[in-house]
């Protein structure tokens, strides 16, 4: 049991991912947390970063150039993946009971950003957690134009991939004293990252309120 957490902390510590899993295994992380459902809980925005500042410092043994093209290739496999699922079995998720790794409140909020957003939710999702994951497979369900989901994925995972690798990058050869806030850095991304769920959230639960006065 010890040696299943010290796994499932591994597997959230980007820099020990990194560090010991190397280029596949992140790979392997973005595909999923792009596209199956159970992987939204994944490292996303601060991996890609990190994976960028990391190949500048030579600390993961792939050119950045490999590096950024199997990001996006990962990103969009992911995003077809869940797209398949969706289309095939995504009605099945607003009936699906909560689990440990799967909560139906992250359903209903991509749902509502995919409907507030169209199809570019394909494109800003993949900047905001949660969303990233379950959007390509809300779009899988309405049954977004393929040829237009293909458009959305592809140009979501070059500006995603290439935005953040290439900042990670461009900072470790530019100010290669960085890996020593590393620590900050993620703490930044990640409060940047959720930040559009808090305005959310907050939003919905006034919207409620609201609501509940006006019926008494």
């Amino acid at each position: 049991m010890q040696d299943l957490l010290l796994s499932f902390q591994q597997l959230l510590n980007p820099e020990e991912l990194l560090s010991s899993g190397g280029f596949y295994l992140v790979l392997l992380i973005v595909f999923a947390e792009t596209g199956l459902f159970f992987g939204f809980f994944l490292p996303g925005d601060y991996l890609l970063f990190l994976a960028g500042l990391f190949c500048a410092l030579n600390k993961i043994q792939v050119d950045i150039v490999t590096l950024c093209a199997g990001l996006i290739g990962a990103g969009v496999l992911g995003n077809f993946a869940g797209y398949w699922f969706g289309y095939r079995a995504g009605p099945m998720l607003f009936k699906r009971k909560d689990s440990l790794i799967f909560k139906r409140k992250y359903v209903i909020m991509a749902e509502e950003f995919y409907h507030k957003y169209g199809g570019t939710a394909l494109i800003i999702g993949r900047f905001v957690p949660i969303v990233r994951t379950f959007a390509p497979i809300f779009a899988g369900v309405v049954k977004l134009d393929f040829k237009k989901f293909v458009i959305f994925n592809i140009s979501g995972a070059l500006l995603w991939v290439l935005l953040l690798t290439l900042s990670g990058y461009f900072l470790g050869i530019e100010f290669p004293w960085i890996i020593n806030y590393v620590e900050y850095i993620i703490v930044g991304l990640i409060a940047v990252a959720f930040l559009p769920i808090g305005i959310a959230l907050i939003k919905r639960k006034m919207r409620a309120n609201k609501n509940k006065q006006n019926i008494q």
